[in-house]
């Protein structure tokens, strides 16, 4: 196979500024504990000072390292086992998500990381919330906390798509024309700021603690860089994985043109969420779909000063510019598909 050494070196090197991006976001998430706990003079709320502290600690060692290592991981398989076959110059999308990911992480820097760590530790501060006023806690609330946090982002997943003026932030997420691990960091930062009214609900109606809500950003932000991945798992073995979680082919079906493709498989983490509500859809054979937005297909568009500003322009139909709609047979079968 014939290429540049070169091309291939900075893409490369992308990957790796990539991956610790997604260090670095856990990080801060992590890091703002610490600011916060100053702030309101408190450290381990529902699990006692000692346990909170070393809880926080433990996970501030762990999740740059997970972070990194699932986000290589899921690079070196697309390098080996691709999925689908991009479309775009692979050097070209990197920049421009990754620009995003750093202009939004900025951002949320100094809103949604110092905003929502404070929401969680004054509602543990307080005992505020459903899980306290249930006496759950300990092991059994740390699982629960997941499960509410999990299952209420797929409502949060499903308004976005649903809801025209949430719509014009997502949109960007879905308008990259190839899918892999660097779309998993592909948000506009309107998005993640109006997440954050959406997560500090969460948190104050469920009672979910500090480190409840660490844990669960690590745990989001590692799957969604594999399942937005562009590589190949056995069969039979995603087969098994697609009855709790997400995966690779499962996501792909969400970033579909056909309109009720992307409008399916909303889970983040666990899957069953799609399966109880009838959005799931796994018989589509990968190689049938095409990724992005219909009418976005123009790899002219897909530059970084058009991605910031696409929230703020008039809508478009979902269709191709020549006012072609996709579509495709729906069908009733519930296995995964090749």
């Amino acid at each position: 196979r014939r290429f540049s050494f070169g091309r291939h070196a900075r893409v490369h090197h992308f990957e790796l500024i990539t991956a610790k991006l997604a260090g670095d976001h856990l990080r801060f998430v992590l890091e703002g504990h610490q600011h916060i706990a100053n702030l309101v003079g408190h450290e381990g709320g529902r699990g006692g000072a000692a346990t909170g502290i070393e809880h926080r600690r433990l996970l501030e060692q762990l999740a740059d390292e997970i972070a990194r290592l699932a986000l290589v991981t899921a690079l070196l398989l697309e390098q080996l086992f691709p999925l689908r076959k991009a479309k775009q110059p692979k050097l070209r999308r990197v920049f421009t998500n990754l620009g995003l990911a750093t202009i939004s992480t900025v951002i949320l820097r100094f809103s949604f990381y110092p905003f929502v760590m404070l929401v969680s530790y004054k509602t543990d501060l307080h005992q505020a919330g459903l899980l306290p006023l249930l006496g759950v806690s300990g092991a059994l609330g740390l699982i629960a906390s997941l499960l509410l946090l999990d299952g209420t982002l797929f409502y949060w997943h499903w308004m976005m798509h649903r809801i025209p003026f949430l719509w014009r932030f997502h949109n960007v997420h879905h308008m990259d024309l190839d899918l892999d691990t660097s779309t998993a960091l592909r948000f506009h930062f309107g998005e993640l700021m109006l997440s954050t009214a959406f997560r500090s609900a969460q948190i104050v109606i469920f009672g979910i603690t500090p480190f409840g809500l660490a844990l669960f950003e690590l745990l989001v932000t590692t799957c969604a860089q594999i399942h937005h991945g562009n590589f190949k798992l056995p069969l039979q073995l995603e087969r098994i994985l697609t009855r709790f979680i997400i995966t690779p082919r499962l996501h792909g079906i969400h970033h579909s043109t056909v309109q009720w493709e992307a409008d399916s498989n909303f889970g983040a983490i666990f899957s069953w969420w799609d399966s109880l509500h009838g959005t799931r859809v796994a018989d589509v054979m990968q190689k049938e779909i095409t990724i992005g937005v219909p009418s976005y297909s123009d790899t002219r568009e897909q530059n970084l000063w058009r991605v910031l500003v696409e929230p703020f322009r008039t809508p478009r139909a979902w269709r191709f510019p020549d006012g072609h709609r996709p579509s495709r047979r729906k069908s009733s079968g519930r296995e995964l598909a090749p």
